[in-house]
C-alpha cells in the first residue's frame, strides 16, 4: 500500500504545538474528524483507547497513533510535525516531533496493517525522517512524503 492511498495531504500540519501527548492526540483527532465528517469525540476516543494498550511511540522521535472508527469507509491518515517534541512514552524514551495518525474502519484489518507497514517502512529511513523535519511547510512535507512513497513502492 502506498502512502498516497491513505494519507490526506491537505491535512498535513507543520509547526503544530501541543503541551502533551493527550493534547496532541486530541488536536489530531479534531483535524481528522472535521475532514471525515465524524463526531470528534468518537475519533479521539478511538485513538486514546488504542494508546491505553501501549504507546504508539515508534522511536526516533516518531509516533504512529492509530485507531478503528465506526462510520469510516476507508483507511485515513494524516501527518503532523511539531514545533517542539512532546513526551510520548516512546519505546526509546525519546520525545516525538513527527506523527502519523491512522484511522481505519473496524472491519479493515488487512488494509489497516498494510497502512501501518507502509508508514513503518518510511519512518525506518532516518534520511526521510530528517527531510520531514526540515520541510518548512505543508507542500514541502508533502513533497518529501511523495518522493519517499515512490522510492519505497519501487
Amino acid at each position: 500500500m502506498n502512502l498516497s492511498e491513505f494519507i490526506d495531504f491537505s491535512s498535513i500540519r507543520t509547526k503544530l504545538s501541543a503541551a502533551s501527548k493527550r493534547q496532541l492526540l486530541q488536536m489530531l483527532g479534531q483535524v481528522a474528524s472535521q475532514k471525515l465528517g465524524l463526531e470528534p469525540g468518537i475519533v479521539v476516543d478511538s485513538i486514546l483507547e488504542r494508546e491505553k494498550l501501549g504507546s504508539t511511540g515508534f522511536g526516533g522521535g516518531v509516533a504512529i497513533p492509530h485507531g478503528k472508527v465506526e462510520g469510516l469507509s476507508h483507511v485515513y491518515g494524516l501527518v503532523a510535525r511539531l514545533d517542539e517534541p512532546v513526551d510520548f512514552d516512546a519505546i526509546d524514551k525519546m520525545p516525538v516531533d513527527v506523527v502519523f495518525l491512522l484511522l481505519s474502519p473496524p472491519d479493515a484489518g488487512a488494509d489497516h496493517l498494510r497502512a501501518l507497514a507502509a508508514v513503518s517502512r518510511l519512518v525506518r529511513d532516518a534520511g526521510t525522517v530528517e527531510k520531514m523535519r526540515g520541510a518548512r511547510d505543508r507542500d514541502a512535507l508533502a513533497a518529501v512524503l511523495m518522493s519517499a512513497d515512490e522510492v519505497h513502492a519501487a
